[in-house]
């Protein structure tokens, strides 16, 4: 067998367990998993098991289940591109993507909150600092002290850390939002051009 073909080999060999480990970090069971995309319940546990091997019409309907990239989906190796590629951070059952690293001030994070069946219940917290966010897919439930708010795509929101605050999905769809924290007093504004 080639390097290439050893390669291959290896990719394919780690699409299972990270497939369960999806599946279970979702809280889905093999059944909803089938109900979500066609694939039948013993075809999963096989792909899952390493019995089956993945193929491209297994895995597309799956990516789009977990809403992850299928390079992501599979952990295909990184090839021809100089960039480097942040790590995410899993945390409270939700992806902080890292978009700066420059130690102290306003730091800059994608955050992926995940499709659930169930939306949580809230639980605010408080901490130091204030937070910047932008909505940019889903529908992001804020609660923000006394106030319950739904943000949309495109929509922002500014506040201070020390106030009771959590963030999930609304309406239990996956969410996407890029978030600017810093340390207290520091705000992050955005300037509207007021002829538009």
């Amino acid at each position: 067998m080639g390097l290439v073909d050893q390669e291959t080999e290896d990719v394919l060999g780690v699409v299972g367990p990270r497939l369960r480990a999806l599946r279970r970090d979702r809280g889905f069971t093999l059944a909803d998993v089938a109900t979500r995309t066609g694939v039948s319940e013993s075809t999963l546990s096989r792909l899952e098991s390493g019995q089956r091997r993945a193929t491209l019409e297994l895995l597309l309907p799956l990516s789009r289940t977990y809403d992850i990239p299928l390079d992501d989906l599979v952990g295909a190796p990184r090839t021809g591109d100089p960039r480097i590629h942040l790590k995410p951070i899993g945390r409270f059952g939700m992806v902080f993507v890292p978009l700066s690293r420059r130690p102290g001030g306003t730091q800059a994070f994608k955050m992926i909150i995940p499709a659930r069946e169930k939306p949580l219940e809230p639980t605010p917290q408080t901490h130091d600092g204030f937070e910047w966010l932008y909505v940019l897919n889903g529908r992001l439930r804020l609660v923000l002290g006394e106030r319950d708010l739904t943000l949309s795509p495109g929509e922002a929101a500014e506040f201070d850390t020390s106030l009771p605050h959590w963030l999930g999905t609304a309406d239990g769809g996956a969410v996407e939002l890029l978030i600017l924290f810093g340390l207290q007093g520091i705000r992050a504004h955005v300037q509207a051009n007021p002829s538009s």
